[in-house]
């Protein structure tokens, strides 16, 4: 058994962990043993969507995680959206038992509270940062504080997600006192990899991170990349 596969379980994971863009049940099972707190099915168009129906038969795996968080249950399964009405949200929801809604599009405050109280599920709001400092300068304060009381997260990714790239770290800092104003953990998405999350975790210490394509081999989740993924966040 390779270093990567050995199984991995962790009694007090200081930071959160999402592996996101999962679409197949032997890699939901292979990561049974993994003391994570989220796994993500992409709703949104994407070479990584899954329908409902899909994402149902997934998270019935999820169910049968054999680790469990330091809440005692199974990871939370996170549906991804971008702009999706109530009634999409709400279809989703019911037919794969979702747990948490993360919506990465224009949703206002509004938006989150309405989805918070029609459909009983955690609501994560994303916010998009440039990866060249556009955007960046926004008032990270300004931005977020609407929302306090609508969601239970909040996400800062690089604009357009799903790029693989990095947004500017330095605006972390910024984030994570305005996510703790709003009394919710701040999970960093965007260009997260093998080789840049130790440094992310020791240098920010965000609340939680949050990848995909960087526990990939040739767009596919590989178990290797994601357990060496884990492995660097616990020992960063």
């Amino acid at each position: 058994m390779s270093e990567a596969a050995r199984p991995i379980v962790s009694q007090e994971p200081y930071t959160r962990i999402k592996i996101c863009g999962l679409r197949d049940i032997a890699t939901i099972r292979a990561m049974h043993h993994l003391d994570i707190e989220a796994v993500g099915f992409v709703f949104a168009p994407s070479r990584r969507q899954v329908s409902a129906e899909q994402a149902a038969e997934l998270i019935a795996e999820v169910r049968a995680w054999k680790a469990r968080t330091s809440s005692g249950q199974a990871p939370l399964a996170v549906g991804v959206f971008v702009n999706s009405d109530l009634a999409s949200l709400a279809h989703a929801v019911n037919t794969a038992s979702l747990d948490v809604v993360q919506l990465h599009g224009n949703e206002t405050p509004e938006d989150c509270a309405a989805a918070k109280r029609e459909l009983g599920v955690q609501v994560w709001k994303v916010f998009h940062l440039g990866r060249d400092g556009e955007l960046n300068a926004i008032d990270a304060k300004q931005q977020l504080m609407p929302y306090k009381g609508h969601v239970d997260a909040v996400l800062i990714d690089t604009a357009g997600g799903g790029t693989g790239t990095a947004f500017d770290w330095s605006v972390i800092t910024r984030y994570k006192e305005a996510s703790a104003e709003l009394d919710v953990p701040l999970y960093v998405a965007g260009g997260l990899s093998l080789e840049n999350v130790q440094t992310l975790v020791k240098e920010y210490n965000p609340d939680g991170v949050d990848v995909s394509s960087g526990v990939e081999t040739d767009g596919v989740k590989d178990i290797d990349k994601i357990n060496t993924f884990v492995r660097k966040v616990w020992e960063a």
